[in-house]
Parts: structure tokens; C-alpha cells; sequence
């Protein structure tokens, strides 16, 4: 996991909502053009991870579905994360994202799995703080020879009013053949409800933005 970057106050929810459908339609290009397909596993988010994808057109190429887990109890009875972790540890922590990732791969059929987890406020959940989230990654192991073709992905610069840049995750390297991909982000945002959910949904489409480039040229990494 890597470190904890802080969002910027200068993007609103509308410039990162914008930002992340530039992003999703280059994630479902390069997954049509490797024949994967990509589910979600939601919390805070609620359905706007899934919600921003199937903004789409042709979304439906490689984007399966997702699970929209609330609840607790619905993280283990429809994601599959352990009862035990969550009694342990709580419903917002990277353990608890990557099972959630790892689940909506599984129980949705799917090549990769995305998850968000987090407090998007008004108030701290169980001592969290505000804006503490957890975006994560679960995928196929990278192919052992070369990468065939795919669209260009890179996470969202500026803002289009010129804004400083949102923070992105380093998903790490490219794991040896054989190994899954998994990445795990931890983000402390800041702002409204609105903000942190739009902000959460966005680094979550980076970190996986990020996954696949590395995938596609380990080499240039």
C-alpha cells in the first residue's frame, strides 16, 4: 500500500466526475481490446463507480456489474469478505478493500474487481475520520509474453479549468508471471459528502488506469 495523498479544495465533484469518464471510457477500451471484463464492489460510493462506467457507450463490453454493499453484513454475505476480518478490523480498511475487489471479481465472473471503502461523512465512522477511504484492485496475472494490443490508459491530469491535478496512486510493479495483480490506496479527501464520494470513485479508476498500463509495457515503468 502506498502512501496517503490529500485532495485539492480547487476541484469540485463536477471536475472530477468529468475527469473519471475520460478515465473510464480509456479503462474499457483497453479492457475490449484484451477481452477482459471488469466488475465493481461498492461502499461509500454507493453506485457511482458503476454509475460513471456504464456512462459509457458500449460500457456493456467489459463491464459485467458490481455489488452495491452498504451494509456491513452485506460486505460478507454478497462480497464474500470474511465475517471474521470485518469483526476484527471494521468495514473501512485496506484489508477489507482488497476482499472486496477480490470478491466482485469472483462472485461477478469478472477478469478484474474494483473496490471502494470509506467515511464520506457528515460524521467519523467507529473513530474514522471524515474522508479516510480505501480504493483497491484485483486482477489476472499479467501475460507471461508480450502484451497485445490495448488503448492508451493514463490516470486524468489537470482540470479542464486548469486546476492542479488530482492525487493519483502508484499501483506498484507489475507483478511476476503467475501473480495476481492487487493494489490496495489509501486516501485521506476532503471537502463535502458529494466531494469525497466523486473523489473516491475517481482515484479508484486510477489506480486501475494505472494497473493496466503497467501491464500493457512493464518495461516502460
Amino acid at each position: 500500500m502506498t502512501g496517503s495523498p490529500a485532495a485539492t479544495a480547487a476541484q469540485t465533484p463536477d471536475d472530477r466526475t468529468v475527469a473519471a469518464r475520460t478515465v473510464a471510457a480509456q479503462i474499457l477500451d483497453a479492457l475490449v481490446a484484451r477481452g477482459q471484463t471488469l466488475a465493481v464492489a461498492e461502499s461509500l460510493t454507493g453506485g457511482l463507480l458503476a454509475a460513471t462506467l456504464v456512462d459509457v457507450p458500449g460500457a456493456s463490453r467489459a463491464f459485467r456489474g458490481g455489488l452495491v454493499v452498504y451494509a456491513t453484513d452485506l460486505k460478507a454475505s454478497l462480497a464474500g469478505v470474511a465475517d471474521e476480518l470485518l469483526r476484527a478490523v471494521g468495514p473501512v480498511d485496506p484489508q477489507v478493500a482488497l476482499a472486496l475487489a477480490r470478491g466482485a471479481r469472483s462472485r461477478c465472473g469478472a477478469d478484474w474487481g474494483l473496490a471502494t471503502t470509506g467515511v464520506a461523512g457528515p460524521d467519523p465512522q467507529d473513530g474514522i475520520p471524515v474522508g479516510t477511504v480505501y480504493v483497491a484492485i484485483a486482477g489476472p496475472a499479467p501475460s507471461a509474453g508480450p502484451a497485445g494490443p490495448a488503448a492508451s490508459v493514463a490516470p486524468a491530469g489537470p482540470t479542464p479549468e486548469g486546476g492542479p491535478p488530482r492525487p493519483v496512486p502508484e499501483a506498484g510493479p507489475v507483478p511476476e508471471a503467475g501473480a495476481a495483480v492487487e493494489a490496495v490506496q489509501r486516501l485521506d479527501l476532503t471537502g463535502s459528502r458529494a466531494a469525497i464520494r466523486a473523489g473516491a470513485v475517481a482515484a479508484a479508476l486510477d489506480l486501475l488506469a494505472i494497473a493496466l498500463r503497467q501491464a500493457a509495457a512493464p518495461d516502460l515503468e
